[in-house]
């Protein structure tokens, strides 16, 4: 590297580092901290955010880059270059103000966000919601935008990506998948969503199943309980991972499990080299979603999947003893109309995607006041999806994302369920994917998706990367030609 990249990096690792405090903060937000301290919480972590903008905008910093432009790059040093411009341009257009409140107003609202729908109680997050929104727009409007100023949120979310890029991948997905709908049937109720289970069993199948992936728990990574499953890092050798256990129905504890597995893996399969820079982390939420996704659906609810844990899941689960394969594979695949968006089924799974970007997009337009937020959710599920919300926690308050303010976030998931398809496609015209999965040998799927997605960290923006590791662009077709051939099978 030239000597001004290497001045660059000392200089960035600074604000590396409050991005390390700030993630182990906002872990401990959800998993430790006591009620109580989330006013204090709220001010150190403005504060934080305020100091990471202002070192941003270090004029020495900007100077170092000029210069280090000007000079012929390698790849790493002109991703470098990218992600700090884009940073820095981010900062300039936020007055220091409005990231202050902006922190301060999500600090305090996810813990009103978990308060209110523990109560079914919207009018008590209302509030919070409205200034979040009030936020967000103008955040919109100082950071810039060609068509929409939703485009600004977007990109905030997933560099790159436009409002014009989500409709576009919208349009041909809802048809496509009414048309997938149309040729199946609704399944109704499985037994199994019913049945109970021990915390400490599941817990155990849990751990057994991130064995068996590798997850490298105790020396590089966490596995705790939280209100609801995320994945956060702290760094290439520290990442952290929450599933929930409510006590029945024992696919949504394990799958979401192995989503927040796909995420760890990605930020833990990052290229050493990239340590402690600002190029060491998963280049976007899309990307990232492919990568949890990837291994929640397009691995673990295939038959081979079922085939090769089957025996693991009776040893740990005793209800499922005399459960042969095929049923299991029934209920880990059945599709029905689901009012909770992490509970759906693939199939149904971004017509859930879609309610939120619609409402979304009328919320940053001011189309549609905050009071009518909750109508206009049911309204669209009852539309989309054939069912009406009977509270507000089945329906607008299901979600945490609008209380840390992230508009704009939802369209990465079906982004990421797209990317995860088009993934599949291209591994299986290189390796036995299905016949490995079935002997539970990850090896080669894990180091393919290392040396494809994982290892670059954040050098590529999201739709170079895709093009230079699979040689085609983001095609929502990949995702709908999946489920038509899945959901055409013989065991559904």
């Amino acid at each position: 590297m030239f000597p001004n990249t290497k001045e660059i990096l000392r200089k960035a690792r600074t604000i590396w580092a409050l991005d390390h405090a700030s993630s182990l903060m906002n872990w401990d937000i959800e998993v430790n901290m006591p009620t109580e301290g989330i006013q204090e919480r709220g001010i150190a972590a403005s504060e934080i955010a305020l100091l990471r903008q202002k070192l941003l905008l270090d004029e020495e910093l900007s100077s170092l880059m000029e210069r280090a432009e000007k000079e012929e790059l390698n790849d790493y040093e002109r991703g470098l270059l990218r992600v700090l411009k884009r940073e820095i341009k981010i900062a300039k257009s936020l007055p220091p103000e409005l990231v202050q409140e902006l922190t301060r107003v999500t600090q305090e609202a996810k813990v009103i966000w978990r308060e209110a729908r523990e109560k079914d109680d919207y009018n008590k997050f209302k509030p919070y919601l409205e200034r979040i929104v009030e936020l967000e727009r103008k955040a919109a409007d100082f950071l810039g935008y060609e068509k929409h100023p939703y485009d600004a949120l977007l990109d905030l979310h997933e560099e790159g990506l436009t409002t014009d890029d989500a409709l576009n991948i919208f349009s041909l997905l809802e048809p496509g998948i009414k048309k997938v709908l149309s040729k199946l049937e609704f399944y109704g109720e499985h037994w199994l969503e019913k049945q109970k289970y021990e915390i400490d069993a599941m817990r155990s199948l849990n751990l057994e199943l991130l064995k068996i992936l590798g997850y490298p728990l105790g020396s590089r990574s966490r596995f705790d309980v939280s209100a609801h499953p995320f994945t956060i890092h702290m760094g290439i050798r520290d990442v952290r991972i929450t599933t929930r256990y409510e006590g029945f129905d024992f696919k949504r504890s394990f799958f979401s499990t192995l989503h927040e597995f796909g995420h760890a893996l990605y930020e833990l399969q990052v290229d050493d080299a990239l340590m402690a820079t600002p190029l060491s982390k998963g280049v976007s939420l899309g990307i990232h979603e492919s990568q949890s996704r990837f291994w929640e659906n397009i691995i673990g609810r295939s038959m081979e999947f079922v085939k090769g844990i089957q025996n693991i899941l009776r040893e740990k689960l005793s209800f499922l003893r005399d459960v042969p394969a095929e049923e299991i594979y029934r209920y880990f695949n059945i599709v029905k109309p689901s009012l909770i968006r992490t509970e759906a089924d693939e199939v149904t799974y971004n017509l859930h995607i879609i309610l939120r970007f619609k409402i979304e997009l009328k919320m940053v337009e001011g189309s549609i006041r905050i009071e009518e937020v909750p109508e206009e959710w049911d309204n669209l599920m009852e539309d989309l999806i054939g069912i009406r919300p009977r509270s507000y926690k089945d329906g607008v308050l299901q979600d945490i994302h609008w209380s840390m303010g992230d508009i704009g976030y939802f369209p990465t998931y079906t982004l990421g369920n797209v990317i995860s398809a088009q993934i599949r496609r291209c591994m299986m015209r290189d390796l036995p994917v299905y016949e490995d999965v079935e002997r539970l040998e990850f090896g080669r799927i894990k180091n393919y998706l290392r040396e494809k997605v994982h290892k670059w960290g954040s050098v590529y923006a999201p739709k170079e990367l895709i093009k230079r590791s699979f040689n085609e662009d983001i095609d929502p077709q990949a995702f709908l030609e999946y489920l038509e051939e899945k959901y055409s099978g013989s065991y559904l």
